[in-house]
């Protein structure tokens, strides 16, 4: 048996691994991380996220707001709002990862047992999936459009298939691809894409910005464009709207533990993530709106698109430089965000059989099934799925968090983490309150989906999923205390 050595900063690890190394539930991908091993500091996770935050879908998501009626600053304060309003739970999540060295998926079983953390992980791991997708496609947009100036001739080379150019298929792999092989490359080389990708694609965009301002003589027509929503109609698409906020993040909220576990401390953990989110995200998404207003002036027609934006330039040479730096941001923000959690939940589920690379190559397989050029199809289709999904992530985020810091006050026994016997046995491996929760959860958050009365809820998704879950977890636990995992809950 394990001895947990508390250091004083207040992580925590074992004396030794070999109590846990031969059960089922241990992996070395998923093994808690040893102190010596935490290394990841401030500029590290304030890099991670700067590199997340500057993507496409976020250079864009101003645009889906402006276009259901709001002006730009409304819609940059709608934007700024929910990415402050889900930093709570990321920074509350957040915690654990860097006190036991723990991945997301071993940290939720001690609230949903240590097979019963399979229910969370998977739902998370699905949904990442389709971000995995939907970033693949974005990157290989940007190949096929690279490819396209370099080769005038790429667009009809190979007819056409399912709708769209054989040759955009072919770049859409060829992106997958180069995901593929960081994966398995593994977590260290992860730290070095995003440490130098970060300011790499922060600078190339401010350069852009630069550019649209010159050429059209100022800041152009869009940012002198007043909303059409006022009073109760700016209200009536603020909630919706600041949902799928929340929902754009929503994935991270629960399985930052996969990034924390590296941490330095818990200083570095939060001050690196509270620095770079918000403001990265208010201030990419307001450079996409300072570059589409310039573009209505230069091109005589608003271009929300960067992709179809680098595309008109006629320098091959800048179209090259432009479309590595789209090519860069998409792969730095895929693979710390659609690829690390997924990797680890499937791991979660079948220790003995997945490894991080092989759950990396599932990913990815699974991302391609689920169609993303179908979810891309539309502003409305994109920003429902952001609604829908940020209702189930609520809905998890609101049991881990009641478990940790209300139930437990945030000490877990570590060892028995990877014991299928110890104290997260629960019954069979399930935790029946949490799973209670979550479906009280998801139902709050997605019956309006079948039942016209609980239709407005729809738009509140990520919140009544979040407490909805929370309320019914902790209120499990008053009802029927026992079995309870060790250490007693504090109720």
């Amino acid at each position: 048996m394990a001895t947990e050595i508390e250091h004083p900063d207040g992580r925590i690890e074992l004396s030794d691994d070999a109590a846990i190394s031969g059960s089922p539930l241990y992996n070395h991908d998923l093994a808690p991380v040893r102190i010596a091993q935490r290394n990841w500091s401030t500029y590290n996770f304030a890099a991670l996220w700067i590199s997340m935050a500057h993507c496409i879908p976020t250079y864009m998501l101003a645009s889906g707001l402006m276009d259901k009626g709001m002006s730009w600053s409304q819609a940059l304060f709608v934007i700024a709002l929910g990415n402050l309003v889900v930093l709570a739970p990321i920074l509350l999540n957040s915690h654990p990862g860097t006190k036991y060295g723990i991945p997301f998926p071993v940290f939720a079983r001690a609230s949903y047992g240590v097979y019963g953390s399979n229910l969370p992980a998977l739902l998370r791991a699905l949904v990442a999936c389709g971000w995995f997708g939907i970033q693949a496609w974005i990157g290989g947009q940007a190949v096929y459009t690279f490819l396209r100036v370099v080769y005038p001739g790429w667009p009809d080379l190979l007819g056409s298939f399912a709708g769209h150019r054989s040759t955009e298929w072919i770049s859409f792999l060829i992106f997958w691809s180069l995901n593929i092989v960081i994966i398995f490359k593994g977590m260290d080389l992860l730290r070095h894409v995003e440490n130098w990708a970060a300011p790499f694609v922060l600078i190339m965009t401010s350069a852009l910005v630069y550019w649209a301002i010159d050429r059209a003589h100022g800041l152009g027509p869009i940012l002198s464009r007043q909303g059409t929503l006022h009073g109760p109609t700016f209200w009536m698409a603020f909630w919706p709207a600041l949902t799928a906020m929340v929902g754009y993040w929503a994935t991270l909220s629960l399985n930052m533990p996969d990034f924390t576990r590296f941490g330095h401390s818990q200083k570095d953990q939060a001050f690196g993530q509270i620095i770079a989110l918000p403001t990265t995200m208010t201030l990419f998404a307001g450079m996409g709106v300072v570059i589409t207003s310039a573009t209505a002036i230069i091109y005589g027609k608003a271009i929300w698109d960067p992709v179809d934006l680098v595309g008109r330039f006629e320098s091959r040479a800048l179209v090259a430089v432009a479309m590595f730096t789209i090519v860069v941001a998409t792969l730095s923000v895929n693979i710390a965000a659609n690829v690390v959690s997924p990797t680890n939940d499937f791991s979660n589920a079948f220790p003995r059989f997945i490894s991080f690379r092989c759950g990396g190559l599932v990913t990815g397989l699974i991302g391609i099934a689920m169609q993303p050029w179908r979810l891309l199809e539309s502003g409305e289709r994109y920003l429902g799925w952001l609604t829908t999904l940020s209702g189930g992530m609520g809905t998890v985020a609101g049991v881990l968090i009641a478990d940790y810091w209300l139930l437990r006050n945030r000490r877990l026994k570590l060892e028995d983490l990877y014991l299928a016997n110890g104290a997260y046995g629960y019954r069979a491996g399930w935790n029946a309150r949490a799973v209670i929760a979550t479906a009280v959860g998801c139902f709050l958050a997605w019956g309006g989906l079948a039942i016209p009365a609980m239709a407005p809820l729809l738009d509140y998704g990520w919140f009544v999923g979040a407490f909805g879950a929370a309320a019914s977890y902790v209120a499990a636990y008053k009802l029927s205390p026992g079995p309870a995992a060790s250490p007693k809950p504090a109720l």
